[in-house]
């Protein structure tokens, strides 16, 4: 493989990594879980999460930023909602996989 190629696969994974990296945090992961029942305003994340709103809004920031989700405004009051079915499939896939391999998982020392 030529060197550009090699970067181009090295940049590619950086990207895929930082993409997953939306769902590492397990806030955020809860956030993307709540939004797939439905749009949900920043306070209601708040209450239902008890973290803080500069914390939910960061998070919220972040996954707006990797495009899992996206907002709307309503008067004073931000919506946010998953912005693409495919999240909900991601989703999904993860849950199948973290069924089959809970106990390893969960062991897992090198995470």
């Amino acid at each position: 493989m030529d060197e550009p190629l090699k970067v181009m696969h090295v940049i590619q994974s950086e990207l895929y990594a930082k993409f997953f990296q939306g769902l590492s945090n397990p806030v955020r992961y809860r956030i993307v879980e709540l939004l797939l029942d439905g749009e949900k305003s920043v306070g209601e994340l708040v209450n239902t999460l008890g973290a803080s709103q500069s914390q939910i809004s960061n998070h919220l920031a972040c996954l707006k930023w990797c495009g899992y989700v996206s907002s709307r405004q309503d008067g004073k009051y931000v919506y946010y909602q998953i912005t693409d079915k495919r999240v909900s499939q991601i989703m999904e896939l993860a849950r199948q996989v973290v069924a089959d391999n809970a106990a390893h998982i969960n062991s897992c020392t090198r995470m």
